[in-house]
C-alpha cells in the first residue's frame, strides 16, 4: 500500500512540473501573439472607395454563411456581417430546409440592407453525413467572387472584419486566414463553464500549437478566409462533406499544400446558448473525440496539463504534505495567471473573468471528458449519432 502511495506520489508530482511548464508555455505563447498584434494594429485603412471604383484596393468577397434553426443574438450576430465598411462583398446564406426558422431572420435583414447582395440559397441535396457542408458546396456556385470567407452562424465580428482579415489573406505565401473567438455567455452553469473553457484554456492551446509548431496548421470555424482557387484545388467543399471538422480539415489541407495558415489578430464573438449540464458535457465529449481523432498524439499530451487534478492528487496521495500544498499554490497562481493573461489581454474577455472560481471545477471536467472520449468513438450532433472514425462521419441512427 505504502508503495502505491509513493508510486502515486511521484507520478502526481510529475504532473505538477510538466503542468507548470506548460502554463509557462501558454503565457510565453500568449506574450509572442500580442507582441504581434501590437506590430500590427490598424493604421489608416486602405482605399474603400464605393463597389466599381477604379481605385479600390481590397479585393470583392463572398462571406457564405450556412444556417440551421436560431442561435442566441442571431439577427445581430448577422447583421454585423452587413455593417462591413468594406467596398465590395456579398453574403450568402444556405438553408437545407425551406421552412427552417432562420429564413425569417434572412429576409430581415433584406429588406434592412437592399443595397448590399444577400443570397438565400435552398439547399435540397444531402452530399454528405456533414449538413454545414452540404449547403456550402450547393452554395458556392451562387457565389461571385474568388475571396471566400466561411463562419458560424452565432459568430459576431466588427466593422472592419473583413478588411483586416482580406489584408492577411494578400499576404505572400498566405493561403487561409482563421481567428480566435471569445464566448458571450448565457446565464446557466453549462454555458458559463463553456465560455470559461474558450477563453481560459481553448484559446491558450491554439496559441501553444502556433508556437511549438511554427505556425498553425488547422482551421477554426469562427473565421475561415481563403481563395477559391485553392479549395478547388483540393476538391471543393465536397472533399470535406463526411468530416465532422471541417475547418480543421480545411486549414489542414491547405496547410498541406504548402500555403501559411495565420491566426489573424482580430478577435471575435460567439454567443453560446444555454447549456445545461447535459448539454454541455454532450459538447464537450463531441469536441473532445474530434479532437482526440483529428491530433491523436497532442490530445494524449493533454494528460501533461492538467494542473488542478494533478495537484490534488498529490495532496491526497501524500496525506497533505507541504511539498504537496506548495504544489497547489503553485498550479493555481499560473492557471490563474494564463486565464487572466489568455482570456481578458489577447481575447478582451472580461466577462468569464467573473467566473475564474469556476476554473477548478471546469478544469476538473475536462480531465473526466478527456478520460471519457477513449471510451468510444460515437457523437451525438444535431439531433443524430455518429461514428466517428479518421475524422469521417458515418450515421448510425437517431439519438
Amino acid at each position: 500500500m505504502q508503495f502505491a502511495l509513493r508510486a502515486v506520489e511521484i507520478i502526481a508530482a510529475a504532473g505538477i512540473v510538466s503542468s507548470s511548464l506548460y502554463y509557462l508555455l501558454c503565457l510565453w505563447s500568449a506574450a509572442d501573439f500580442l507582441r504581434e498584434r501590437k506590430r500590427s494594429l490598424p493604421g489608416p485603412a486602405r482605399q474603400v472607395e464605393s463597389p466599381g471604383s477604379a481605385t479600390t484596393a481590397l479585393p470583392a468577397v463572398s462571406i457564405l454563411k450556412p444556417l440551421k434553426g436560431m442561435d442566441p443574438e442571431i439577427y445581430e450576430s448577422l447583421r454585423s456581417h452587413c455593417l462591413q465598411e468594406y467596398p465590395e462583398y456579398e453574403i450568402v446564406f444556405g438553408v437545407g430546409d425551406p421552412n427552417d426558422p432562420a429564413v425569417a431572420t434572412i429576409r430581415k435583414l433584406q429588406q434592412e440592407f437592399p443595397r448590399l447582395r444577400i443570397e438565400l440559397i435552398i439547399c435540397p441535396k444531402n452530399l454528405g453525413a456533414n449538413a454545414k457542408v452540404s449547403n456550402l458546396e450547393q452554395m458556392l456556385a451562387h457565389a461571385r467572387h474568388g475571396h471566400l470567407i466561411v463562419n458560424d452562424s452565432d459568430i459576431r465580428v466588427e466593422k472592419d472584419y473583413l478588411r483586416r482579415v482580406l489584408e492577411t489573406l494578400a499576404e505572400p505565401g498566405v493561403g487561409l486566414v482563421t481567428c480566435l473567438y471569445r464566448g458571450i455567455a448565457a446565464p446557466t452553469l453549462g454555458s458559463r463553464l463553456e465560455a470559461l473553457g474558450i477563453s481560459t484554456d481553448f484559446a491558450a492551446g491554439v496559441l501553444v500549437a502556433r508556437k511549438i509548431e511554427r505556425g498553425i496548421h488547422f482551421g477554426l470555424g469562427s473565421t475561415l478566409a481563403f481563395h477559391l482557387a485553392d479549395l478547388e484545388r483540393m476538391g471543393g467543399f465536397e472533399a470535406i462533406v463526411d468530416y465532422l471538422g471541417d475547418d480543421y480539415e480545411l486549414g489542414k489541407r491547405i496547410a498541406g499544400s504548402g500555403l501559411a495558415v495565420v491566426l489573424s489578430p482580430v478577435i471575435v464573438e460567439t454567443y453560446l446558448p444555454a447549456y445545461d449540464l447535459k448539454n454541455f458535457l454532450s459538447h464537450q465529449m463531441r469536441w473532445a473525440r474530434n479532437v482526440r481523432d483529428a491530433r491523436a498524439s497532442g490530445y494524449l499530451g493533454l494528460m501533461f496539463t492538467f494542473g488542478i487534478f494533478w495537484s490534488l492528487l498529490a495532496l491526497v496521495a501524500s496525506g497533505g504534505a507541504l511539498w504537496a500544498w506548495l504544489g497547489m499554490a503553485a498550479i493555481l497562481m499560473l492557471r490563474i495567471a494564463v486565464a487572466i493573461v489568455v482570456g481578458r489581454e489577447v481575447l478582451g474577455d472580461r466577462q468569464s473573468l467573473k467566473f475564474l472560481w469556476l476554473i477548478p471545477l471546469r478544469d476538473l471536467i475536462a480531465v473526466g471528458t478527456w478520460a471519457a472520449s477513449f471510451a468510444g468513438n460515437t457523437v451525438r450532433w444535431r439531433g443524430d449519432r455518429f461514428r466517428l472514425k479518421n475524422g469521417k462521419l458515418t450515421r448510425i441512427g437517431p439519438r
